[in-house]
């Protein structure tokens, strides 16, 4: 039944629940299981990826720590410094997450999306809302050839989800369901609220080692006159800390944000209890070559699949993989390809639209 097309409107979905039955349990609160001897269960890929999540943020805050406890050990003076990174910083996490919805939406020309002109989208959206237990979000379309969606928003009431017209004529409705789903658990998980801490505390490190530099060069003269920070061990120690502490910084973030993104996939399994729809359009996303138009790296975390991944084909070198903020699309798809039992994914060439 997974690899073939689900059935339409409220009696297909009730046929497709039936003859599931022998792939789930039901639990006693009433959640169904996937069955673990038919495929990977998707509750497991959220505890994993929530655990993972909140470990890298642990690391984030230890890195803050380390980089702040550092330079007010070793600059007396640096004490201001960190004070100032962390207000600047705490201001600029207040704004971006209270204003991340009119920006997103602003800065990527999103319109909103009338009932009347796009019924189906409507109707999914409002659908897999009731699943998901959330308010139903505001809709926008972005006028784009590449197919694509994003969400934002800092809480349920403040939610919006928005596709671009390219997705909606390339995808069929469960795989446009799959797509939904997948920025609507952004909601339900509250990633914005996450990405905003990241991003703040990112911030806060680059600010504190920018300071570190200007003081460096500014008053470097004036420290040595007075004996304070001559030791070139700490010197070096301090150096190096300024200049790894923003690299590890960047990296934990994009590692967050793929983390969120593969929370995303697997609550959205949870939404539709089908992965086929999901896994069918991220391997159309992977086989389409169109790149969004307006778009900028500061969101480029917020859509199903990075605007710009087709630039320069960056995908395959290590280093810079560090700092992208989603998961490979063929990974992501391979861990739907389980889910349904299926083999390894054979690459865009084999998509059939």
């Amino acid at each position: 039944m997974h690899g073939q097309p689900r059935p339409e409107g409220p009696a297909g979905r009730a046929a497709h629940r039936s003859s599931c039955e022998d792939d789930r349990q039901i639990a006693p609160w009433g959640f169904s299981l996937v069955s673990v001897t038919e495929r990977p269960d998707f509750y497991s890929l959220v505890a994993k990826n929530r655990r993972a999540t909140w470990g890298l943020l642990v690391a984030f805050f230890v890195l803050l720590a380390l980089v702040s406890s550092t330079f007010t050990l070793a600059l007396g003076a640096g004490l201001i410094g960190v004070i100032a990174g962390l207000v600047i910083s705490g201001g600029m996490a207040a704004t971006s997450y209270f204003s991340s919805d009119k920006i997103a939406i602003a800065s990527m020309g999103a319109k909103p999306a009338s009932i009347e002109e796009y019924p189906r989208l409507h109707n999914i959206v409002e659908g897999l809302s009731i699943s998901a237990a959330i308010p139903k979000p505001r809709v926008y379309v972005v006028d784009d050839p590449a197919p694509n969606a994003f969400a934002t928003g800092r809480n349920y009431e403040n939610a919006a989800v928005a596709v671009t017209t390219g997705l909606l004529a390339k995808m069929k409705r469960d795989e446009l369901e799959g797509v939904i789903a997948h920025e609507l658990a952004h909601i339900r998980n509250y990633d914005i609220l996450v990405m905003t801490v990241a991003v703040a505390t990112a911030g806060a490190i680059a600010l504190m080692t920018d300071f570190f530099w200007r003081l460096m060069y500014f008053g470097g003269g004036r420290r040595r006159d007075n004996d304070k920070g001559g030791n070139p061990v700490v010197i070096v120690g301090m150096i190096l800390v300024a200049i790894l502490a923003p690299l590890a910084a960047a990296m934990l973030k994009a590692a967050v944000s793929r983390r969120r993104e593969g929370l995303a996939d697997a609550t959205a399994v949870e939404l539709t209890r089908y992965p086929t729809g999901l896994r069918k359009a991220l391997e159309k996303l992977d086989a389409d070559s169109t790149v969004v138009q307006r778009t900028s790296h500061a969101t480029s975390h917020l859509w199903i699949e990075t605007p710009d991944d087709h630039r320069g084909g960056r995908r395959g070198k290590r280093f810079n993989d560090m700092f992208d903020t989603h998961p490979p699309l063929a990974e992501r798809i391979n861990t739907l390809r389980q889910m349904e039992g299926l083999g390894p994914y054979p690459g865009p060439a084999a998509v059939v639209s």
